[in-house]
């Protein structure tokens, strides 16, 4: 029996989590495993790792298996899964999980995948207390904490029933690479996932278990309110699952305020307000270009989800459609392939959040700014160290979880983890978050 074992270790995420955990300055806490479907690649990655065995089991699992799957489940506390595309992969590693009081974290942002899993799974889990927590990663780890923060910070300024207007973040990414493993889960999503279930993904609240209000459709052109000067943004491909994550986050939390309406000072804390909405969007350099960028957008997402071979007058599209994934299959990564390590360590991600507050009686608002900077690349690097993160909270750090992981249950970072989440990736020595008030009283920053 081990803490944590990592599934799909050989993988390119897989190995740089393995290497994270193994160098973890908690290593002596805890004890981790990897497993597999290649015997030989599992021992290339301990050899590489100057890992033995004895101190970091190696298991064989065909994730098609669902005996295989079982066996593994059942040698660990914790669950890393970077077994990808989770739509087709995910759900039987889940299903393990819950049925046997495991506990889960993942790297998906299949909003599709999720919302199959919590219609499936959510109150089995809650009866056999296991924690399932996807998308913690990149998506969408910094989106749900940036909420999460803002939040606590317009409270402690403004007291507890402080609530949130509107919630924006703005990206900026450095160096971000794409890996064989994500290239493979678009292909996914196109090919073989509804349509009727992606269109469904685009509605608001479709993971939160209570309906709240709608934030803006996208647009074409963004702008951060507040800031010192001109930001100019488009629509960021990533919004749909992190506002999906953040809704989720925001309807626990509301949910949890309703059942203990009569115990109001005990969620007031975490509750974001009825009004809350939340949008994001990619910096570009100038309102132009984001129109552009946003135009251009749209049309290839357009070509890509909706041109079906229903026609014959179609055809021809169809087939350019096939020849070019085709070719990008050959071109872009294959499975267990990355970015080079010169691009990991050079990669880097900003996202400055300002978040406002419902008006007060005196039609008076509270602004907050709320920043995350990760040094490293965005997907793989700075995803290997909040998912290792997420699984040693669950590990290390269960007695002092927020109260709304308690009870198990399909959750999000934030309601799982909170502000454990945030000190552990604090002290990473990767990752800066901070908070501070910009209007309602004097300035000050919290930490």
């Amino acid at each position: 029996m081990v803490d944590i074992v990592v599934l799909g270790a050989t993988g390119y995420t897989g190995r740089l989590i393995a290497q994270y955990l193994a160098t973890h300055p908690q290593r002596s806490s805890f004890t981790f495993g990897l497993a597999a479907r290649s015997q030989s690649a599992l021992e290339k990655v301990l050899k590489g790792l100057n890992l033995s065995k004895d101190d970091v089991p190696a298991y064989i699992m065909d994730v098609t298996n669902s005996s295989d799957v079982v066996a593994v489940v059942q040698q660990a506390k914790v669950v890393i899964n970077t077994i990808g595309p989770y739509w087709r992969w995910g759900t039987s590693v889940v299903r393990a999980c819950v049925h046997h009081g495991k506990h889960y974290v993942d790297l998906t942002g299949e909003v599709h995948w999720i919302k199959d899993i919590i219609f499936e799974l959510d109150y089995a889990a809650v009866k056999s207390g296991s924690i399932v927590v996807p998308c913690c990663g990149l998506d969408s780890v910094p989106s749900d904490i940036l909420a999460f923060v803002a939040n606590k910070t317009l409270k402690s300024f403004g007291g507890p029933s402080t609530t949130i207007d509107l919630s924006t973040s703005a990206w900026k990414l450095g160096g971000a690479s794409i890996s064989g493993g994500t290239f493979s889960t678009i292909l996914t999503a196109l090919e073989d996932v509804p349509k009727r279930k992606l269109l469904a993904i685009r509605q608001n609240f479709a993971l939160s278990p209570v309906e709240g209000t709608h934030s803006a459709r996208p647009r074409m052109l963004y702008t951060l309110p507040y800031s010192d000067r001109p930001v100019y943004g488009a629509w960021y491909f990533m919004a749909i699952t992190n506002s999906q994550v953040v809704q989720r986050s925001w309807g626990l939390y509301e949910l949890a305020r309703r059942l203990n309406h009569h115990n109001a000072t005990a969620v007031a804390p975490f509750s974001y307000g009825p009004n809350f909405k939340y949008e994001e969007f990619v910096i570009l350099p100038s309102a132009l270009y984001a129109m552009v960028y946003s135009i251009v957008f749209a049309a290839i997402a357009a070509l890509l989800v909706c041109f079906q071979p229903v026609r014959y007058l179609l055809f021809v599209l169809v087939a350019e459609e096939m020849t070019a994934r085709w070719l990008a299959r050959r071109i872009m990564p294959g499975p267990g392939e990355g970015p080079s390590e010169k691009q990991l360590q050079s990669g880097s991600v900003k996202i400055t959040n300002i978040t406002t507050s419902s008006p007060n009686s005196q039609g008076e608002k509270i602004v907050v700014r709320s920043i995350f900077r990760g040094r490293g690349d965005p997907g793989y690097f700075l995803s290997s160290i909040m998912i290792s993160e997420c699984a040693l909270a669950l590990v290390l750090d269960g007695a002092i979880l927020p109260q709304t992981s308690t009870g198990g249950g399909i959750l999000t970072p934030m309601t799982a983890f909170g502000d454990v989440l945030v000190e552990r990736l604090r002290r990473s020595g990767h990752v800066d978050i901070e908070s501070e008030l910009l209007v309602g009283t004097e300035t000050r920053k919290t930490r």
